[in-house]
């Protein structure tokens, strides 16, 4: 399909494709949000660089949902921060791929740790490249399914307009982008197809500016169902290693790095260590491996305890 057609699909449409792609739960399209009102012709949000270079190591950590505790779990055995929550990582950067949000109780305590441990990674000459993923999105378009009963008391009680576009917490998760490419190594949350490589920026700032209330249209991010928030090409039993070869061709990189898809038995690499899926089922829900992955030359599998 071509990416002007997806840009263009409407946002009821959209929701239809997130009940499909999470079919394994639900199957029952949501009611489309009420509109959003025009936005201003163009986006005055500056666009974000697509590539990071990092200072130090490098360590990637998959889907959260809402769980606080096994958050600080992952962070402390990946020795990125203290017993007090703080940062203790140095120069290093953490990757995080997307879906804080949803099937926990402690998303904005989630959101609100990140938030400030950028600003202390960035005073000890470290970084955090936060990545939006579908549950992001899924929830500024008023798309609650997956959201607990203790989260929809979250957010001042007031989920729908907090997270919505132009809301308190939009607007902070729009000074995220959906795909980085961090040193060698391509990462978003579900992953890139060839179809999608040569409209990476755009990708990153229409989701953005949407989430911003600047741009009224939902972004290809949420509304497409091969997005790299959505694709599950990448997580399943079967690679196609070759598609894989033409996506870091094109971009220029050595591996890529996807969540989305939990992967039973942890942390584990396709095609010959090109292709790393993230996403372990982290969150108590799923009651997965407490892992984070370390990239490098030789990337490395980082196995913590989850605290009772």
């Amino acid at each position: 399909m071509p990416f002007e057609r997806r840009i263009g699909t409407a946002l009821t449409a959209a929701l239809a494709i997130t009940a499909a792609c999470d079919r394994k739960h639900h199957e029952t399209p949501a009611p489309p949000p009420p509109p959003i009102a025009p936005a201003p012709r163009g986006c005055s949000l500056p666009a974000l660089p697509l590539k990071v270079e990092p200072r130090g190591r490098v360590v990637a950590v998959g889907d959260l949902h809402g769980d606080f505790g096994a958050t600080r779990d992952v962070l402390r055995a990946a020795g990125l921060i203290d017993a007090s929550d703080h940062w203790s990582g140095g120069t290093a950067t953490l990757v995080q791929a997307g879906d804080m949000l949803d099937r926990g109780d402690g998303e904005s305590q989630i959101l609100a740790l990140f938030e400030r441990l950028d600003g202390e990674a960035a005073k000890a000459g470290g970084q955090v490249v936060q990545l939006l993923g579908n549950h992001e999105l899924m929830n500024a378009a008023h798309d609650f399914r997956y959201v607990t009963p203790g989260g929809m008391k979250d957010f001042h009680g007031d989920r729908e307009h907090e997270l919505g576009p132009g809301g308190v917490w939009a607007k902070r998760l729009a000074k995220h982008n959906v795909i980085a490419i961090v040193g060698d190594t391509l990462v978003s949350h579900a992953g890139v197809l060839p179809a999608w490589t040569d409209a990476l920026d755009q990708i990153n700032h229409d989701a953005r500016c949407w989430l911003d209330a600047q741009e009224p249209t939902p972004p290809a991010a949420l509304t497409s169902d091969d997005s790299p928030v959505w694709t599950r090409a990448w997580g399943g039993d079967t690679v196609d290693c070759a598609q894989l070869q033409k996506v870091l061709a094109a971009v220029g990189a050595k591996r890529m790095v996807v969540a989305h898809t939990v992967q039973k038995a942890g942390i584990n690499a396709q095609c010959d260590g090109a292709l790393w899926r993230i996403d372990v089922g982290l969150a108590r829900l799923y009651d997965g491996p407490i892992q984070a992955l370390e990239l490098g030359d030789a990337p490395k599998v980082i196995t913590g305890q989850r605290t009772p």
